[in-house]
């Protein structure tokens, strides 16, 4: 709510209007849109990290409400795991590799071998053996982003988000990652909400995708069909300024 004068009243700004967005079990949904479109705020209000002042939002029928009680929802956390944009800033540089990805282990109290579950992970997401022991600033940027993988999914949700989780990284390390998450999904049956600016990563990642702006949808379908033949004129503006790469099969 900023001020542009001390006595002013604030100005509010709908960050979302009017948005209805199904995500299908086991899909891969991506979001695109410029800066400011809503697409982060979107994810915020499905993991219940923000409060919508009007609306709904409901997981498998389950009514998500933001609290401050940290225990609320649990059950949410549980079936869920976020990748965030920077992956060195979403890691505490205080804590070893394997308490930042057990973590969440401990934290929704979950029974079984935390440290073996931290180990088989790692070497999921293509860690060497000895990452548990080290710390986020020894590794490359791309290994710090596996990192903050793995820790999304040490819990083993149902759901996996991503925050623009590709946009730091260079563009072979980032193929590298998109190459792991398509894997994952496939062997876990991972549902996928991807939230991007990059119309590769969606097209290579994604079944369907949500176009955003001025924090409407104004357009939405299947990926292939949206990215090739988009119905709307700012669809057609956005993927004519943004390069595509090379899609991979899924």
């Amino acid at each position: 709510m900023p001020r542009s004068r001390a006595f002013e009243p604030p100005r509010w700004t709908t960050a979302l209007d009017d948005v209805d967005v199904d995500v299908r079990a086991h899909s891969a949904l991506g979001i695109i849109g410029e800066s400011g479109s809503g697409k982060s705020t979107l994810v915020r209000l499905l993991l219940g990290l923000d409060v919508a002042t009007s609306g709904t939002v409901q997981f498998d029928g389950r009514p998500v409400v933001g609290s401050a009680r940290a225990r609320s929802l649990h059950w949410l956390r549980r079936r869920t795991g976020i990748v965030f944009q920077d992956p060195y800033g979403s890691l505490d540089p205080r804590m070893s590799v394997g308490r930042i990805v057990g973590e969440p282990l401990a934290a929704l109290e979950l029974p079984g071998d935390h440290r073996a579950r931290v180990r088989e992970v790692l070497d999921d997401v293509g860690l060497p053996s000895d990452a548990a022991e080290r710390f986020p600033h020894e590794f490359s940027g791309g290994q710090r982003q596996r990192i903050a993988l793995a820790r999304a999914l040490v819990h083993r949700p149902e759901v996996l988000v991503g925050d623009e989780p590709l946009s730091a990284l260079d563009v072979t390390v980032r193929a590298q990652i998109l190459d792991l998450i398509r894997e994952l999904r496939r062997r876990d049956g991972l549902t996928l909400v991807m939230v991007s600016h990059d119309i590769g990563v969606v097209q290579n990642l994604c079944d369907d995708v949500v176009v955003m702006t001025d924090g409407r949808v104004v357009e939405e379908g299947p990926t292939e069909k949206v990215l090739l033949d988009p119905q709307v004129a700012y669809t057609r503006r956005l993927l004519a300024s943004i390069p595509v790469i090379e899609r991979r099969d899924r």
